[in-house]
């Protein structure tokens, strides 16, 4: 694949992803295998590039540097973990729908097709010169660093270990054995207590998230828990994205089921008891008991990257990037993608992998003494469960914009703002599969 015929691509469907053209994306078929691209053999670039981190925005750096850098660039996947998890979709874990197993995707295809190096251990530390591993060893002699570790999680008020989220209360915004503790809890959960979930200030792992959690909960109790409900504390003021969509869902689809209450300051969480005191307004010190606590934390970029000098974000907890390549603007060499990195876009699986393509271009032009492309273009889509069968839809394009240097909704793209399904539909639930599919497919096939 032709990194400039496909970035070129890319660039000419700007402004023109209306609900048509963004349904039939959505609707290619699902059944057919993902394409293996041959390796191109005769791009004149040579170098070493080190990937630390193999989820959605790392796999897919890794997967193109070879695609589209050729056989003599050398790649090196470093990821401690045998697999990745999906957090997308992971929410039907919760209602049985899906396993974990299901959510598992494997480094095979990046080390046995593309020719991707790759190394299973702890990273201890990391500069732009070397990766230091927890068991004392070193990588180094690498031409550029690029970082894609994700997101950590902040303790909420009144904890005292992060453990209690392994243990007692997980929030599962990583997928894995919290996703499935906080199923067997549902399962385990009295008719008739309560399920709280609260949501953090943004900006936060995947924007939609904590309102499809809350709809395919709800929907779950109808049929499994019919005494009972979900509270949503939400610490914004309002819901942050398709507020219509989720309005009807929280007060029509599932009326009597879904209790939101917006601009809630969380003050305390129990762990043992499953009590939450917050603040609302001026109402002070409100108490709600949990029959299951689902406390979705602040996030932040792993101390890794505090460690390295590397969170110079406004608000000190995100990596701050020249979103032409996604260099940090901190250490120069080092180029930080996905949820640790502070951008105007999303936090989210998709984006990941598109912020992942435009930094490997930029990459390959800097390895041939190029300045990286002036004016890329990024697509953002998220699909929304709202019951075990209907879906909603989120989508932008991102175009740079020089005179702030940061990735913007264009304004002939709806008028500078993300479109969204009208309603929720089967449609929707079905062109969601096809595009997780192909999501996932890009990334790791």
């Amino acid at each position: 694949m032709n990194r400039r015929k496909f970035l070129g691509v890319t660039a000419s469907g700007l402004g023109l992803l209306t609900l048509s053209s963004f349904s039939a994306f959505a609707a290619r078929d699902s059944n057919t295998a993902p394409v293996q691209f041959a390796i191109p053999t005769n791009t004149g670039i040579n170098g070493h590039i080190v990937v630390l981190g193999g989820g959605m925005a790392g796999a897919t750096v890794a997967k193109y540097l070879r695609l589209w850098g050729g056989t003599g660039l050398q790649v090196t996947l470093v990821e401690k973990s045998a697999a990745y998890t999906s957090n997308i979709l992971s929410n039907t874990v919760l209602t049985g729908q899906r396993t974990l197993a299901n959510l598992a995707y494997h480094y095979d295809t990046l080390k046995n097709h593309y020719g991707v190096t790759l190394i299973n251990k702890e990273v201890a530390a990391i500069d732009a010169a070397s990766i230091q591993f927890a068991d004392g060893t070193v990588l180094s002699g690498h031409d550029r660093l690029v970082v894609a570790p994700g997101v950590e999680f902040d303790l909420m008020p009144g904890m005292t270990s992060v453990d209690e989220y392994d243990t007692l209360i997980p929030h599962a915004w990583k997928a894995g054995p919290q996703t499935t503790l906080l199923r067997d809890q549902l399962i385990n959960m009295t008719d008739g207590a309560d399920v709280v979930i609260t949501i953090p200030k943004a900006p936060y792992r995947c924007p939609p998230g904590p309102y499809e959690r809350a709809c395919v909960i709800a929907d779950w109790l109808k049929a499994n828990k019919p005494n009972s409900q979900v509270i949503v504390l939400d610490t914004n003021a309002d819901i942050l994205v398709e507020k219509d969509n989720f309005n009807y869902a929280f007060t029509v689809t599932h009326a009597g089921v879904i209790d939101y209450r917006p601009g809630c300051t969380i003050t305390d969480v129990d762990s043992a008891t499953r009590v939450v005191t917050y603040n609302q307004g001026l109402s002070l010190d409100n108490t709600v008991e949990a029959g299951v606590l689902n406390p979705i934390p602040p996030q932040r970029a792993p101390k890794l990257l505090a460690d390295a000098g590397l969170l110079n974000s406004p608000d000190g907890r995100f990596a701050a990037v020249d979103v032409l390549s996604y260099e940090s603007t901190a250490i120069p060499g080092i180029h930080i993608l996905g949820d640790a990195s502070s951008t105007t876009m999303p936090k989210a699986g998709h984006i990941g992998n598109q912020q992942a393509k435009t930094c490997v271009d930029a990459i390959l032009r800097m390895l041939q003494g190029q300045l990286p492309d002036p004016s890329p273009v990024t697509n953002s889509a998220c699909f929304t469960p709202i019951t075990a069968s209907t879906a909603t839809w989120l989508a932008a394009v991102y175009q740079y914009d020089p005179g702030t240097k940061k990735m913007v909704i264009p304004a002939q793209h709806n008028n500078g703002t993300a479109i969204s399904a009208p309603t929720a539909s089967t449609r929707n639930y079905q062109d969601m599969l096809t595009w997780f599919n192909s999501l996932m497919g890009d990334t790791f096939a």
